[in-house]
């Protein structure tokens, strides 16, 4: 009898297993078995796990063997558990073993990469002249090197009467630095002790005064081959900078359709695809193994396409709002058809 190859996703609480593994076992036809698991659950002198599983509609809680491939849904960058997994299942087997991003080191894998030219000029915040790079870009934004959801990324921008305002979120300022302050220890104030990262700031193509980028998924699947699974528009709500927190998710030829002819918006798409595999291949180079990242862009004023992030454990739950069985199976069968890949090599 054949054996079905054992899966198992990692999330970070017990409380998180069973929404994580429905969504999973809803949207796959593969022959495999599927348990979610936490950190705390391996037992690692028994070689066993607890874990949750769902069988014949019934959910249940067992003590399973180590699993032949472990999809890691753990937003952290902690090795340590994945290291002592690869150990026991095989080197490479935990895919997204890193998926908390270090945005500083892919700004240097990229900016060396073909796709220099995509990426927006970036630096150090202990190594910038932020007055300097106001009077050449205008607006800057500064975010921590890690991080997810916008959160601490403040946008700053140089006024037309020489104020300099700071912003939060949204785009009215948290701070104004007027002509006779010093920016730059104003910021030092702000920002404390922490790392961040300075980058030149892109005017965007709006979509009725509102911000929008474009957040393209890229997956890895059966074939162990990256392809892009979906592409989508966020548009951030009035008045707002951050897309992160989204009013609406559109698919993206919905809203690139405005802007461009079909042949234009047709091309452009084209242009997403290759360009966010081609970020995928060279971020894996960097980081090692991974099943999906996604990849953030947004079009500046001139509509040419800019890289703003990579994203090492991509939102799914945004996608739900495009309401399409099609896609959402793509989302989450991908993954489990990749582990199934990894399983067979």
């Amino acid at each position: 009898m054949e054996q079905h190859p054992l899966i198992g996703i990692l999330v970070p609480t017990r409380k998180s297993r069973k929404g994580m593994l429905k969504l999973f076992q809803r949207y796959h036809n593969l022959k495999l078995k599927l348990y979610a698991f936490t950190p705390a659950d391996i037992l690692w002198k028994k070689k066993r796990i607890i874990g949750l599983s769902l069988k014949k509609g019934v959910w249940k809680q067992s003590s399973f063997p180590f699993p032949h491939v472990v999809y890691n849904r753990c937003y952290n960058n902690q090795l340590t558990t994945i290291q002592r997994l690869e150990e026991k299942i095989g080197g490479n087997k935990c895919f997204n073993h890193i998926n908390q991003f270090d945005k500083w080191d892919l700004y240097t894998q990229l900016k060396q990469s073909s796709l220099k030219n995509y990426i927006p000029v970036t630096f150090m915040y202990h190594e910038a002249n932020i007055p300097e790079l106001l009077n050449k870009y205008k607006i800057v934004y500064i975010k921590p090197p890690t991080g997810s959801k916008g959160a601490s990324v403040y946008r700053v921008e140089r006024m037309d009467n020489g104020e300099v305002h700071i912003f939060l979120h949204s785009l009215a300022p948290r701070f104004i630095c007027r002509k006779n302050e010093i920016i730059q220890e104003k910021l030092n104030e702000i920002l404390g002790q922490k790392k961040y990262m300075v980058q030149q700031g892109i005017r965007m193509t709006q979509l009725e005064n509102q911000n929008f980028d474009i957040r393209v998924l890229v997956q890895k699947g059966i074939l162990g081959e990256w392809i892009v699974s979906v592409k989508t528009c966020r548009v951030a709500y009035e008045h707002y900078y951050n897309t992160s927190m989204c009013e609406t998710v559109y698919a993206a030829e919905e809203i690139l359709s405005r802007f461009f002819s079909p042949e234009k918006w047709i091309r452009i798409l084209q242009s997403l695809d290759e360009i966010s595999v081609n970020a995928a291949i060279e971020a894996e180079s960097k980081i090692g193994s991974l099943g999906e990242l996604s990849v953030d862009f947004v079009l500046d004023e001139h509509r040419k396409l800019w890289i703003i992030e990579l994203n090492g454990k991509p939102e799914k739950n945004m996608y739900h709002d495009l309401k399409s069985y099609k896609l959402n199976s793509l989302i989450y069968s991908r993954p489990l058809e990749y582990a199934y890949y990894l399983s067979q090599c």
